[in-house]
């Protein structure tokens, strides 16, 4: 199956449907588990999907080609523009037979797992983040807790809302992650009696789909009194329903992640609170991750492959941001 997919290398971008030319090299397993090797020419790839939207290229991407620009080495990201998460699996194991230094991984389905674990048998240092994946043999995991996204929402919103009224939620539904945010938020306002949950949408991750699935709502509970969104597009479609109904400020609303429109909509007085993950220590840290075992730079035995080893953290939580009108004028400056 042939796919468009974006390739960034340092700064520029390229597109085209199949993946570069690599020069030949020592295999990733000499590489990471030969003591004596000279690593050159080296090579660490992102392989991630919807690899055109802003809030990846804005963070997760932006912060990989900074590592790599200060590390000197190369960088590549690949995968398809939309959503596709077979076309990730295809890219992964086409990745894999051009034997990259080390590869991160965006954790984006479950589905990827058997192609992450033929990346880990073919000797290649590989790291995921975003979202683990269960069964994956992965050597580290870096992300944000979302049962604590959604914990941190749940919390907000029942100080937003006093304790009472009709709330809803949204978010790309089957995912585990964002369930695991839906957990989160339910495990708190099921503490208060007089909060009546009134649905959980599957807005997709599109923004017309959030503001049409608010506009239904708000038709139906005109005393509509919160809203919660688990996607990055969550938010501005809420916002946009929200404002165009003359209730901004009135119907209150949480969500994730801290784009331009985000904070904005902040500044403005239509969303309430972001609980924002701090991406760029996904792939910064993955990418360090991914050099160290390389380059060896803790060994923790003789031989650690030997003894089955691996020199990394194992999981790796990178927190939250909490973004409300108070301090959202220094998100805005940045």
């Amino acid at each position: 199956m042939f796919f468009w997919s974006f390739v960034v290398i340092g700064s520029f971008v390229v597109i085209g449907c199949e993946l570069p030319p690599r020069n030949e090299r020592a295999t990733a397993k000499e590489i990471a588990f030969d003591l004596n090797k000279n690593i050159e020419n080296e090579e660490y790839v992102m392989v991630t999907t919807a690899v055109s939207m802003p809030m990846y290229v804005n963070h997760d991407q932006a912060a990989f080609i900074r590592w790599g620009k200060e590390n000197k080495v190369k960088v590549s990201i690949l995968g398809p523009a939309d959503w596709d998460v077979p076309a990730q699996i295809n890219t992964i194991e086409e990745v894999i037979g051009t034997r990259p230094t080390g590869l991160l991984i965006n954790g984006t389905d479950p589905a990827i797992a058997k192609a992450i674990n033929k990346a880990v048998d073919a000797g290649i240092p590989t790291v995921v983040y975003d979202s683990d994946i269960p069964g994956s043999k992965r050597h580290a995991f870096l992300g944000t807790d979302w049962y604590e996204i959604g914990q941190m929402q749940g919390k907000e919103m029942v100080k937003l809302i006093n304790g009472k009224g009709k709330i809803a939620y949204m978010g790309i539904l089957g995912l585990a992650n964002m369930e695991d945010g839906f957990r989160g938020l339910l495990d708190v306002v099921k503490k208060y009696p007089n909060i009546e949950v009134v649905g959980k949408f599957d807005d997709k991750a599109n923004v017309e789909e959030a503001a049409k699935i608010t506009a239904d709502l708000i038709s139906a509970h005109p005393d509509l009194a919160g809203l919660c969104g688990f996607d990055s597009n969550s938010g501005p479609g809420m916002a946009l329903s929200v404002k165009e109904a003359g209730k901004a400020g009135k119907i209150k609303i949480t969500t994730v992640d801290w784009e331009p429109e985000h904070l904005n909509l902040v500044n403005e007085g239509v969303i309430q609170l972001l609980a924002g993950q701090k991406r760029e220590l996904f792939t910064w840290y993955g990418a360090q991750f991914l050099h160290d075992m390389v380059h060896k730079t803790n060994k923790l035995s003789s031989n650690d492959a030997e003894a089955g080893i691996t020199s990394l953290p194992t999981t790796v939580n990178t927190g939250l941001i909490r973004i409300t009108k108070e301090n959202v004028g220094q998100f805005l400056k940045k």
